[in-house]
């Protein structure tokens, strides 16, 4: 079964080329290379994958191109991990499928709020403002409206 690995802390300026020429001796052994690029500039994200037939050839890699020196970048190389549905999820608690649609028309970088939702009206105050919540009611019911 085939096993992908991470190569991490790659130079910027690398290109596909190069990082493909990398694995030119071991070529045989592996499945694919994969550059990570940036959608806009088309410049290395900093890291790539390489997919190794199997787990054999997959410690090799990690043995011989861990700490490798590659334009004075020294490479990260390890296992990849599989993605989980907890590491797919962005801060804001929305799934990576949820995110703003490109669909939208807004600016990347807008200030969008996740405002949460009571769940039910008897929960309650919500205990930071619950102080400031009982002086504004007791304020309320000293006023008197004129009739």
């Amino acid at each position: 079964m085939s096993v992908r690995l991470y190569f991490g802390n790659l130079p910027r300026n690398l290109e596909r080329e190069e990082f493909e020429a990398i694995f030119t001796e071991d070529n045989d052994n592996l499945v694919s290379v994969k550059l990570i690029s940036d959608r806009k500039t088309g410049k290395c994200r900093g890291f790539g994958f390489v997919t190794a037939k199997d787990d054999a050839i997959a410690d090799t890699l990690v043995e011989k191109y861990n700490g490798f020196t590659l334009q004075d970048a020294v490479l990260k190389v390890e296992k990849a991990t599989p993605r989980t549905e907890k590491e797919n999820e962005s801060p804001r608690g929305e799934s990576g499928g949820q995110r703003r649609s490109k669909k939208s028309g807004g600016k990347r970088g807008g200030n969008n709020f996740v405002v949460a939702e009571s769940k039910t009206a008897e929960a309650g105050p919500d205990p930071r403002w619950a102080g400031d919540l009982a002086k504004l009611k007791e304020m309320l019911a000293a006023q008197t409206t004129p009739s």
